[in-house]
């Protein structure tokens, strides 16, 4: 069996494994080692549909040593006059150029695509050719790094939890722009099964392909809130929209007594949106959408609020609340697919071993450079982990408040750590701190702005433990 020796061994090279040793590599000497199951670099974004793209500006995703897009604006659709967002194919032929213009020229990194991690995570650790078959051993002078602990899945990879009976035509979003290669006629209806991100990305792709809106039905499981694009733009001339914006977040959860009270209050500021502002959201999953994306998806008045699918048979759905009926020509559209599974937290930095989570929320890529870092420059594990405290996904509105708080926490502790600090100014995946830096010092507006959140940091903190005993 051949053997190889390195000092991190890192399982996925999608963007969290990827951001990691990209800081990782420039921080310290040390020899990385990349194993993954795709055959080429970027995770799940190479099983994604065509039309998938960003959430968030291009500006702040990715990994830290490289530039994303053109930090330009787009002038036409529904992101106009917002931050470019890369698509699915840009963000793909992106993450090949890290590893074949930035990782593999270093000398000091490794990659293996189309092999499986047999390992333990503990001190057996080896890995298989899914072509060949072949299996190498894999001594790891420091950790293994689990960088797919959150279990990525996308509609083309994953197992529908309903029955679908023969003869149903279900297709994930990947197969919607072939549909003219098809030889099944025309449908005369579509199906969005599904109310995250990528049913709306569907929904939208839709319409703006010509779909005639009477022929869309959207099954709901629940409703969503859903961040406000507007919020999560990089440049200083949207300071009040972002800087501003984390304020009024700040003053809301020191001042609303529930969940729902402080939806509310984000949704006055702009901050939060709704699809349909007659139902009351009860899913939180940090999906960001324009304002101009959810004017194309209320064109959709077909929307089925029954709970989730039970079975899809040839002339009806089977819902958790009740039935709807189905025509023929019908086609399914399935986007159930979880992004990212709930696990349950664990700390990061652990003997021989790093699983890497969310330190800042909702950036998978900022959080995997940022543990980088720490690794790379702090000895103690309890220290790390201290400074690196994993914060757990949301789900449900009320445990929004929980996650935002411990994200404001890990803020806190590395802004007293001064080199720490500065590296977070210079990283190109922190959003909002060249934002920050940019204020003139005779902007009244803006100094204003930040003495409300000084003010506000207090009395959030004041409130932590209510909202910490809620969720």
């Amino acid at each position: 069996m051949p053997q190889i020796e390195t000092d991190y061994l890192v399982i996925g090279s999608g963007a969290v494994g990827l951001a990691f040793a990209d800081t990782l590599l420039d921080e310290t000497d040390a020899r990385i080692t990349l194993v993954d199951r795709h055959g080429k670099p970027g995770g799940h974004w190479n099983d994604a549909y065509s039309f998938v793209a960003l959430h968030q500006p291009s500006a702040f995703y990715g990994v830290n040593s490289m530039p994303l897009g053109a930090d330009r604006k787009d002038t036409v659709g529904v992101n106009q006059g917002f931050y470019e967002l890369a698509s699915g194919p840009e963000v793909s032929g992106y993450f090949n150029r890290v590893v074949h213009q930035k990782l593999l020229p270093s000398g000091r990194v490794d990659y293996h695509p189309m092999c499986d991690y047999r390992g333990d995570y503990a001190g057996d650790h080896r890995f298989v050719s899914f072509l060949s078959g072949d299996e190498t051993q894999v001594k790891v002078r420091r950790k293994v790094v689990d960088a797919t602990y959150y279990g990525t899945t996308v509609p083309s990879t994953h197992t529908p939890k309903f029955s679908v009976a023969e003869g149903v035509r279900l297709v994930a979003p990947n197969a919607l722009p072939q549909l003219w290669q098809a030889q099944q006629a025309r449908p005369s209806r579509f199906v969005i099964v599904g109310a995250g991100k990528t049913a709306m990305d569907v929904g939208v792709w839709l319409l703006n392909c010509g779909a005639d809106p009477a022929s869309i039905q959207w099954i709901v499981p629940r409703d969503s809130w859903l961040l406000n694009r507007l919020n999560t733009q990089p440049g200083p001339e949207f300071f009040h929209a972002s800087i501003g914006g984390q304020v009024n977040q700040m003053e809301a959860l020191a001042e609303c007594p529930t969940a729902d009270a402080l939806f509310e209050r984000l949704e006055s500021h702009g901050q939060m949106l709704r699809i349909y502002p007659d139902h009351r959201p009860t899913m939180f999953h940090y999906a960001t959408i324009s304002e101009g994306e959810v004017a194309v998806l209320r064109r959709i008045t077909q929307v089925i609020w029954l709970g989730r699918v039970r079975a899809v048979q040839a002339d009806r759905v089977v819902l958790e609340h009740g039935e709807m009926p189905v025509a023929p020509g019908t086609l399914f559209i399935d986007c159930t697919a979880t992004a990212v599974e709930r696990r349950p937290v664990q700390p990061i930095f652990q003997p021989g071993k790093l699983v890497l989570q969310l330190v800042r929320i909702p950036q998978p890529a900022f959080s995997a450079a940022m543990v980088a870092y720490v690794e790379a420059h702090y000895a103690d594990d309890a220290q790390k982990n201290q400074l690196c405290t994993t914060i757990p996904f949301p789900d449900g509105i009320d445990t929004f408040a929980r996650s935002t708080l411990i994200g404001m926490g890990n803020q806190v502790r590395w802004a007293q750590e001064p080199a720490l600090r500065d590296w977070i100014r210079s990283s190109r995946l922190d959003g909002f701190g060249k934002v920050m830096a940019a204020i003139d010092p005779a902007d009244n507006g803006k100094l204003a702005v930040l003495g409300r959140m000084k003010a506000a940091a207090k009395a959030v903190m004041a409130a932590a433990p209510r909202w910490m005993a809620a969720a």
